[in-house]
């Protein structure tokens, strides 16, 4: 169930990519052209490089694709190894709680007080707020989830497999 969920937001943010390039070229020709642009496209792009930013943050995490520094880490014994993915998983849980709750009050606030973009549209803010909020609590669940079963196959005497994750092994 998670990976479909992954999977749809990875897709959701592709398609924020393909409309903000989309949009951005029209924005350039109609300013080019016609001396006039898209009302309110920096709103509508702000919004977009969020989703594109954000939503594939879970199915990054289930890749195992993101950022790891093993200058260090490569010369320690493979069950030390072990432990400090699962540290660095905790550190990241505990890093995004924050961010977690700030989205949940920014999403609570934008959607209760109707609030919206002062411009021609005037687009509501609720949509970005929520889609932040989504993200991050996708990644935090994605991340839980990989912190539980790393300590599992730790306290089974394996060692945790880097190089594929659950998007990989689904379309090999």
């Amino acid at each position: 169930m998670l990976r479909h969920i992954e999977r749809l937001l990875l897709d959701l943010a592709g398609a924020a990519i393909v409309v903000l390039g989309a949009l951005i070229t029209l924005s350039v020709v109609l300013r080019i052209t016609l001396n006039s642009g898209i009302p309110d496209s920096v709103v509508m792009v702000t919004e977009l490089m969020v989703a594109a930013i954000l939503l594939p943050l879970a199915a990054t995490v289930a890749a195992r694709a993101n950022i790891v520094v093993e200058v260090l880490s490569q010369h320690f014994p493979q069950r030390v190894q072990d432990w400090l993915i699962v540290f660095g998983g905790v550190f990241g849980l505990l890093a995004l709680a924050p961010l977690i709750w700030a989205g949940w009050r920014e999403a609570h606030s934008a959607l209760t007080s109707g609030g919206f973009y002062f411009g021609e549209l005037n687009l509501p803010k609720w949509p970005g707020r929520v889609l932040f909020l989504f993200g991050i609590a996708a990644c935090w669940l994605r991340l839980a989830v990989q912190v539980a079963g790393d300590i599992g196959t730790i306290l089974s005497g394996r060692h945790i497999d880097t190089d594929t994750g659950p998007l990989m092994e689904e379309e090999a």
